[in-house]
């Protein structure tokens, strides 16, 4: 049966290896370069405290590599479980195949566990492979980006570290499972998707931000949750509110942010809409003709420390960058239970449905 499963694969394996030497090469020699510019970047923006500025700049030259590289560790769990998991079984059924071997004294139990040990084995050192390499090789981006593009943003995440060898194996049993129930390939790969898809998008959205209870905080208005001031002529002076970004807690996840007024109560006035990853506009009863905040202190770091002075605050919600790891492990765990359960699942299906 190893043998046997090893022929069927062997193509596969060789193209996933192939891909992944080309990946590993060019990541190791841009690397290093990489790194060095930007310590290179820390060390002359330290002394007039300019790193905000840097990590502009920096990101900016190499946004387009960062986001494709996410992109790829993201795609392929999703291309293991269609084109390893979904077909695994369903080429096997529309064949017939299945029924010689069970009929050459090996059973069913067996010809499963060596098609699901060995292709599942291959699919998840791809993803670790993969993930690892990546999390390598952006640690200075990942270190500079904005907060919208952060680790701990929901897009990144699934990106780095362990999670995809999580995401891989959930995917390759996913087609399979979804293979053995639907028994044709086409609309098992396509199920199979649909599902994968499904679940990593409730993951971010439902589970995650619960992983641990997240922190609630107040924080006094800056450069770091501010896009800036505004004064229409004869209105109150308006504040764009960063949504994405706390100070103080680089590369947190912000789940929700608020401007409060010196009593607490939400500043709900407007025209900005609200959420994480966008900038919410709020007006304050603040003088626009006159003081630190006319048209002329607008600028000026004045007017930010007269609304600080007033008691306007950032009160937001977010998982500090420090829960990577720990939130890592506990949401490859997650997928690892799916994994296990679906696993015996097709178990037990083989042995008292499948015929």
């Amino acid at each position: 049966m190893i043998w046997l499963t090893w022929r069927q694969f062997r193509g596969s394996a060789a193209m996933m290896a192939a891909v992944l030497v080309v990946l590993a090469t060019v990541l190791a020699l841009t690397g290093p370069n990489l790194a060095s510019g930007y310590a290179a970047g820390i060390s002359d923006c330290t002394p007039d405290n300019t790193c905000l500025d840097f990590f502009d700049r920096f990101f900016g030259e190499y946004d387009i590599p960062f986001l494709a590289l996410t992109l790829v560790v993201l795609i392929l769990p999703a291309l293991v479980g269609l084109f390893w998991g979904a077909p695994l079984i369903t080429r096997e059924l529309e064949a017939g195949t299945h029924l010689l071997v069970w009929n050459q004294s090996v059973t069913r139990g067996r010809w499963l566990a060596v098609k699901l040990g060995l292709t599942g084995l291959v699919a998840v050192a791809a993803a670790g492979v993969c993930g690892l390499a990546v999390t390598w090789w952006s640690a200075p981006l990942d270190k500079s980006a904005v907060p919208e593009m952060a680790q701990m943003a929901p897009v990144v995440f699934g990106a780095r570290g362990i999670a995809p060898m999580g995401y891989a194996a959930f995917a390759f049993v996913l087609g399979v499972t979804v293979g053995m129930l639907v028994r044709r390939t086409l609309p098992a790969m396509a199920l199979t998707l649909a599902v994968f898809v499904a679940i990593q998008l409730a993951m971010p959205l439902l589970v995650r931000p619960h992983l641990m209870p997240p922190v609630t905080g107040t924080f006094e208005l800056g450069r770091e949750n501010m896009d800036g001031l505004g004064a229409p002529r004869g209105g109150s002076l308006q504040i764009f509110l960063r949504t994405s970004a706390v100070p103080g807690h680089p590369g947190a996840w912000v789940l929700s942010s608020r401007l409060v007024d010196p009593s607490g109560r939400t500043v709900s006035g407007g025209d900005g809409s609200s959420g994480p990853s966008s900038t919410i506009v709020r007006a304050v009863p603040v003088s626009t003709t006159s003081g630190p905040c006319s048209p002329q202190g607008l600028s000026a770091e004045g007017c930010p420390a007269e609304i600080n002075r007033l008691g306007y605050r950032q009160q937001a919600t977010y998982q500090p960058l420090e829960r990577f790891w720990p939130f890592q492990w506990i949401e490859t765990g997650i997928y690892a239970l799916l994994t296990a359960a679906l696993t015996w699942f097709c178990f037990w299906w083989v042995r008292r449905r499948l015929s």
